[in-house]
């Protein structure tokens, strides 16, 4: 499918200009002036779960492969599918396309963290890393570079309200006779031993939950993402696609439905807590519970994130920084070559230790006899 993209040129010089999380504006690497992103004055708007779920019953996201004409160079290039922007492979342009889903992002939290200031959390993080391979140190040294993504993310909200029935067990003690070895002769003594008194519990527990965060693309993998730690959605602005210039952009292809089910899962986990606290005591058993979800509502937004990846040993290791905070998370090869020579250097100093200690074990064993034969 043939797209015509977006792009932002300088009013200055005609050069493509980007966006810097540096300025929060528009720079042109060219000539070194900016343009201000001016907020629009729209609301970032909440959308009804139950009516969209409705509209989109029979939709699932759609894999399409756009194809692009660059607006500098000419040149014809093909984005991955679920793609929305990226830059020309022949001569770097921005280029940003039309979204084909049908909900289209209605937030955006902008690049806080510069690639500068990224790299150096990266390079700060792999420093830290025990038996890293080398090449991993390095590599940030060759042309591979920290990619700028930002990607889609939904977010809902829903008031809550859950009845439960359960068990509340609260502890206490008796005294008991028990035989203990004392002095080297066994003997009865008293002890307190601990006991649960189950009683049953019910209840009803309620809590609204505001942007619960789920990730809908499947750039990086969940666990990844997952552990980027929060994102500070009050700082979200009204979607402008001129944001995205100079970085990779997609769309989601986890639907609307399935990231609602893995809100609910999210938001059990909470109730739960909420539950246990409710029974009190000192344990809880929870029986049944069921919760029943109002006003729920969604929005779908972009954030922003800093990803490489490290190939070793045939195996292709994933890193991600929060483009908002600078959490970084990843996964993390091993140099066992550098384990096995730690190894080897430690039993080659125990066996020096060894050797001199029993050197000077024998030194002082033949003086000892000699001063007592002298």
């Amino acid at each position: 499918m043939r797209f015509t993209p977006i792009s932002f040129t300088c009013s200055s010089c005609g050069a493509p200009l980007r966006f810097s999380p540096a300025t929060g504006k528009l720079a042109c690497a060219f000539c070194g002036s900016s343009t201000e992103i001016v907020p629009t004055d729209s609301l970032i708007e909440e959308f009804d779960l139950h009516t969209a779920l409705k509209t989109l019953e029979h939709y699932a996201p759609k894999e399409i492969s756009k194809e692009v004409t660059c607006q500098k160079c000419g040149s014809i290039f093909t984005l991955t599918p679920y793609s929305v922007g990226t830059r020309c492979p022949y001569c770097d342009t921005p280029a940003i396309t039309d979204f084909v889903n049908p909900i289209t992002p209605e937030a955006i939290l902008p690049f806080e963290i510069t690639q500068k200031q990224a790299k150096t959390i990266f390079a700060q993080w792999i420093d830290s890393l025990w038996f890293a391979p080398t090449a991993l140190k390095k590599l940030l040294d060759t042309d591979k570079k920290l990619t700028g993504y930002y990607l889609p993310y939904w977010t809902y909200d829903a008031a809550t309200t859950t009845s439960y029935q359960g068990q509340r067990g609260d502890i206490y003690y008796v005294t008991v006779r028990q035989r203990r070895i004392i002095n080297g002769r066994e003997q009865l003594v008293e002890v307190q031993e601990p006991r649960i008194r189950w009683t049953p519990a019910q209840g009803r527990v309620g809590r609204y939950f505001d942007d619960v965060t789920i990730e809908a693309g499947e750039t990086l993998s969940r666990k990844i993402l997952g552990a980027l730690g929060g994102w500070d959605t009050s700082r979200s602005q009204p979607f402008d696609p001129r944001y995205l210039s100079g970085f990779e952009s997609e769309e989601y292809s986890i639907g609307l439905d399935n990231g609602f089910e893995m809100a609910q899962s999210k938001m059990h986990a909470i109730i739960r807590g909420d539950i246990h606290r409710d029974i009190g005591g000192d344990r809880q058993q929870i029986d049944h519970m069921q919760t029943r979800y109002a006003n729920a509502t969604f929005k779908n937004n972009l954030f922003p994130v800093w990803a490489t990846h490290f190939q070793f040993k045939g195996k292709n290791y994933y890193y991600a920084i929060n483009g908002q905070s600078g959490i970084i998370t990843g996964e993390r090869p091993y140099s066992y070559a550098k384990i096995v020579l730690l190894i080897g250097s430690i039993l080659a100093l125990l066996l020096v230790i060894g050797y001199y200690g029993e050197y000077f074990d024998e030194g002082f064993a033949s003086s000892f006899d000699r001063y007592y034969q002298g």
